[in-house]
This record gives structure tokens, C-alpha cells and sequence, in this order.
């Protein structure tokens, strides 16, 4: 039976994989979605790069697409972080699973929202802490990310503007100690955009057709 999710994105999710024995390249993973890609647009004149994306059993939920550097989980890089990634979720209404079984929720620009939370959170790792602690807070940050992203009217969230396809559109901003995470909608999607060693303020975004710019592992 699939999991209903937290902000309707299924809970069981595989990134980057399928069946053993039929493994497409991550960039045909990225093309046969059934929604569009959203990426920064032409005033980013850094590196882009292909991220990850969910496969869930109903098919892909959701994936990302990464600018500047590439994540680096080795705690004695002295080198400060600077990226952006842009995460692309469906709209999908309130479905029924792929066996029957039960009822898969809406996405929502909550859902957005969430997953840019938890990504920012498991690319910040308190490297000071034991294995186990580490667990510990990611769980219960990982927890609080959700609460937020529930709730964007809410405390610590505000208003900005930026261009999606050269249209001003209107996204949820917040700011915290390990970065920033947005939350909007274009057409048919919505998305959830999370940021280290960047502004948010002057930044763009646009669809992003065949993925051409986009660099593979």
C-alpha cells in the first residue's frame, strides 16, 4: 500500500532508480516527466547540473535542478557552498494509488515548500555531532520543516517577488541559519527553490526545455 505524505508527496520514493536490469540515465529520467522543468534563468552565469529525481510508484513526484557548487558533504572543506536548487513538483490532484489500495494527497505549494526544507536540512549536516545525535536533529529539523511549510502565511515567512518566465510572480520567502527556501507556482507546477552563499533577491526563473544547459553525473 503507498504511504500518504506529508503535503502529498508519497513518503516511499527511490531517487535516481528503478528495476535493476532497466536503468535509463538520469537525463532521460529528467525527460520522460510529464511536467515541465523550472531552473534559473539566463542572468545565472554559474554551473548547472541535474540534481536528483523521486521516482515514487505512481511514477516521478518530483525532481531538481542545481546551480553553482555541487553538494559536498566533507566536513574539513574549508570552501564556502554557493548554490541554488530549484525543485519542480507536479500539480496533481487528490488520486487514488497505482494498486487500489488507498487515496494519494494533492500537491500544494506546501509540498513545494517541504521539500526544499528537507533537502536545504540534509545538506547541512552538523558535522560536530555523533552519528547518532546527527540522526537525532535531522529528524526533529526535518519535523520542524515540515510544520513551516504548512503554515506559509505564518511566522517567518514573507512575501517576495521574482520573474518566472519574465512575469513577476508572487513566492513565500524565509530565511534561516543554514539558508533560504521559496515556495510558488507556475503553470502546472509548483515549486520550491533553496539557496546557500546566494541572494534570493534578483534571481529568476523560467522553464527549461530539453535540459541542454544542465550538466549529467
Amino acid at each position: 500500500m503507498d504511504t500518504i505524505s506529508h503535503a502529498g508527496v508519497p513518503d516511499e520514493v527511490v531517487e535516481d532508480t528503478v528495476a535493476e536490469g532497466a536503468v535509463p540515465s538520469l537525463l532521460d529520467q529528467y525527460l520522460a516527466a510529464d511536467f515541465p522543468w523550472y531552473g534559473l534563468d539566463e542572468g545565472w552565469d554559474g554551473r548547472r547540473w541535474l540534481a536528483s529525481v523521486c521516482q515514487g510508484r505512481e511514477g516521478l513526484e518530483y525532481g531538481t535542478l542545481g546551480h553553482g557548487d555541487a553538494p559536498s558533504r566533507r566536513p574539513s572543506d574549508p570552501t564556502p557552498r554557493r548554490f541554488v536548487s530549484v525543485v519542480t513538483v507536479p500539480q496533481r490532484d487528490r488520486r487514488p494509488s497505482g494498486d487500489g489500495a488507498g487515496l494519494l494527497e494533492a500537491t500544494s505549494m506546501a509540498s513545494a515548500a517541504s521539500v526544499a526544507g528537507v533537502a536545504l536540512l540534509a545538506d547541512s549536516w552538523p558535522w560536530e555531532l555523533d552519528r547518532e545525535l546527527r540522526q537525532e536533529w535531522m529528524d526533529q529539523q526535518t519535523h520542524l520543516a515540515w510544520e513551516l511549510a504548512d503554515h506559509l502565511d505564518g511566522d517567518g515567512w514573507t512575501g517576495l517577488a521574482l520573474p518566472v518566465n519574465g512575469v513577476p510572480s508572487r513566492f513565500r520567502y524565509r530565511e534561516s541559519e543554514y539558508g533560504w527556501v521559496l515556495a510558488g507556482q507556475a503553470a502546472g507546477v509548483y515549486l520550491g527553490v533553496y539557496g546557500v552563499g546566494v541572494s534570493a533577491y534578483g534571481l529568476g526563473l523560467s522553464l527549461m526545455p530539453g535540459l541542454k544547459a544542465y550538466d549529467t553525473p
